[in-house]
């Protein structure tokens, strides 16, 4: 592989590697406040709660959908109560998926 591929290549990787960086860390705090013990990422149970992915979608759009999720999260869910910056890191990364 000639060089100037070879560099093209690496940065491409570097960049996936620091584009991917912050969802792991968010998806990390969604595990450290026991979201993912009710929340699948992707998968929807056939009973609540739902999926990360149908929460984005329900939110889609709506003015005010992350303020009214971080209060959720920081006045307390299901005996979890994150910093309001780790909910709305956790809430951001939910969002994103829509």
């Amino acid at each position: 592989m000639p060089m100037k591929q070879a560099l093209i290549a690496a940065i491409g990787a570097a960049a996936f590697v620091l584009a991917a960086a912050p969802a792991c860390a968010q998806e990390d705090l969604a595990k450290k406040y026991k979201c993912t013990g009710c929340h699948q990422v992707d998968t929807d149970k056939t009973a609540p709660p739902a999926s990360f992915k149908v929460i984005a979608g329900k939110y889609k759009g709506k003015d005010g959908a992350a303020d009214q999720l971080v209060g959720k999260l920081t006045n307390g869910h299901h005996g979890q109560k994150p910093s309001a910056d780790d909910a709305k890191s956790i809430v951001n990364w939910i969002l994103g998926m829509a």
